[in-house]
Formats: C-alpha cells, structure tokens, sequence
C-alpha cells in the first residue's frame, strides 16, 4: 500500500507553519514534506514533527533566487562556491530534520549559459550533495519540472533527469519522479513509473491542468496509485497540490488508502 506525505508548504495553509505537522497527522499522513525549512530553527521543525508523530520525507537543498524568477544555484556556471554553501546549510538542518531525501532543484540557467556546461556543472553539484548527505545518511533526488509553469528548466523530461545523475556517477542520486510535471511534459506515466522504479527515489502529484488534487483533471489517479501498488517502490508519494478548498475538503483520493 502507498504511503503518502502532505507537502506542507502546499497543504495545510489554513494554520501556522509549525502547527500543519499535527493537521496533516489528524487527516491521516504518517510524513510530510516542507520545501525549504530554513526560516524557523531546526528545532523547532523537530519538536513540531516529533509532538505530531510524522516524519518527514522531503526537504529541498535553498535554491538561490529560483523561487523568485531566478536562475538557482545548482546549474549554473560560477555559482558553485553558493551552491556548496546551501548544501552546507541543508545538511545542518538535516541533521536534526533527519529527512529521508534531500531534493536538489536544476534551476533555470539563462540563454548566455551553454547547456553542456550547465549540466557539467549539474552533475558536479549533485555529486556533491550526494557526498555531503549521504554521509549523514539521507538521499539525495532530483526532479524533472515542466517547462510551462518554468521555461528554461534545465531538467524537464525522465530522460534527461536519469541522464544528468549518471553523469554525476554518484550511488547517492536517484531522481524525484513528479506526476503533474511529466503528464504535461510526456505523459505516459504508469509505463514510465513501472520501467525506472528502481531509480526513483521519491514521488509526487497533482492533477493537471490547474495542479489541484486529483479528481480536478485529466490523470487518472485509481489507475495510477493501483501501479504504484504493485510496484516494489519502498518510497513516500507526496501530496503537493494547490488545494481548491480547506485541505481537509480535498481529500476525497485518499478514501480507503490510509494505512
């Protein structure tokens, strides 16, 4: 049966930061997810997540300017010394977090940028945060996002994600396969989630078009999360929507799957 996380900086808006652990309790997740869980201490986040009885499953190496429109730190060429700083921030948190995966996000390299360059720089990147924090015993994925909610992603397709961790040649990497991010871009997903299982390291979904909960659009999730049944994937899959309604009233998928 699935375990699912509810993404906390998704879901669970209606209430303080720190208090969405134990909501997210309450509705039935055994773990969660927080994006970037750096603007409380650490320990608060853990007294937060020990009190609610969740684990959490995902966090994201700081990603620069990203989230703001900018280009990131991981591909881009001369922001390597940033990016070392962030894993250096990230594993910090680990530590006390104690994460199951650390996600690092490609970025979006500008058009002065070469692309072999930015994923030679990539590559490098990750086998550095793979270092850093499996040392600490964590994970580390990265993920194929679509290129029309962000244009120039440098990473938007399956392929190119496996691509760019074998050429890191790390042990420590395995990609986060997101569901609403490769409906748009390639769909295809059962076939796809069956062929690379054993080099996927964490999931997530919305439905698509509007990146709401399932049952808003086009994926079918009963076929979908009945695959990943059967599947020996051993990881968590992460609820990371824009809810249409309070959280709570959008958690009609999760009828008859909690475990």
């Amino acid at each position: 049966m699935i375990r699912f996380s509810a993404n906390l900086s998704m879901l669970f808006l209606e209430v303080p930061e720190l208090e969405r652990p134990a909501a997210a309790r309450r509705a039935g997740f055994d773990a969660v997810e927080v994006q970037f869980p750096y603007d409380h201490e650490a320990a608060r986040w853990r007294d937060a997540l020990h009190a609610a009885g969740v684990e959490l499953a995902l966090c994201n190496v700081p990603a620069g300017d990203l989230m703001a429109g900018g280009q990131g730190l991981a591909a881009v060429p001369g922001r390597e010394a940033a990016f070392r700083e962030a894993v250096a921030q990230a594993a910090k948190v680990a530590q006390v977090l104690r994460p199951r995966n650390v996600n690092v996000l490609a970025g979006c390299p500008g058009p002065e940028h070469d692309r072999e360059r930015c994923l030679d720089t990539l590559a490098g990147n990750l086998a550095h945060a793979a270092q850093v924090l499996g040392d600490l015993g964590m994970g580390v994925v990265t993920e194929a996002v679509n290129t029309v909610d962000r244009p120039r992603y440098l990473i938007d397709t399956t392929r190119a994600a496996l691509d760019v961790i074998d050429r890191a040649g790390h042990p420590n990497l395995r990609i986060q396969y997101d569901l609403y991010h490769m409906q748009i871009m390639e769909g295809d997903l059962i076939r796809s989630l069956r062929t690379h299982c054993a080099r996927i390291g964490h999931i997530q979904f919305a439905d698509t078009p509007g990146r709401h909960e399932p049952g808003t659009g086009e994926i079918h999730f009963p076929n979908v999360f009945a695959a990943l049944d059967e599947l020996p994937y051993d990881g968590f899959v992460g609820a990371e929507y824009v809810p249409t309604g309070r959280t709570e009233d959008t958690l009609a998928w999760m009828a008859g799957r909690r475990r």
